[in-house]
C-alpha cells in the first residue's frame, strides 16, 4: 500500500479555485482502480495549507494515476499556489504478527 501526501500553500485568493477544483477531483479518483482512499483537507492552523492525502493498492495503480488526466488538472491547478507544493509517498506494510496488537483496519 502507498500513502500520498502533497501539502499546498494556496495564495489566499485562490484558496476557493484551488478548493473547489480538487474537491470535484477527488470524487473521481476515489473511482480509480487500486485508489483506497482520496481524502481533500485544510490545516486548523492556516487555512491557506491544504493537502491531498491518497493511498494507493500498489505502484502500477499509483504510476497510471499520475499519468492520468485528472492528476494532469492537479498539476495545473498548481499554479495557483503561493509556494511549489511538496508531494511525499511513503509505502505502508503491515509486518506478520502485528494483528495481535492491533487489529486489522479494512
Amino acid at each position: 500500500m502507498i500513502l500520498v501526501n502533497i501539502r499546498m500553500h494556496v495564495l489566499p485568493e485562490k484558496r476557493m479555485e484551488l478548493s473547489q477544483t480538487i474537491a470535484l477531483l477527488s470524487v473521481s479518483i476515489r473511482m480509480e482502480k487500486g485508489c483506497k482512499s482520496c481524502d481533500f483537507c485544510q490545516s486548523i492552523e492556516d487555512e491557506n495549507r491544504l493537502f491531498l492525502l491518497e493511498v494507493w493498492n500498489t505502484r502500477k495503480d499509483l504510476m497510471t494515476h499520475l499519468k492520468s488526466e485528472r492528476f494532469k488538472v492537479i498539476r495545473g491547478a498548481m499554479s495557483l499556489l503561493r509556494d511549489p507544493y511538496e508531494m511525499m509517498l511513503h509505502t505502508v506494510f503491515h509486518p506478520k504478527g502485528m494483528e495481535d496488537i492491533y487489529p486489522k483496519i479494512a
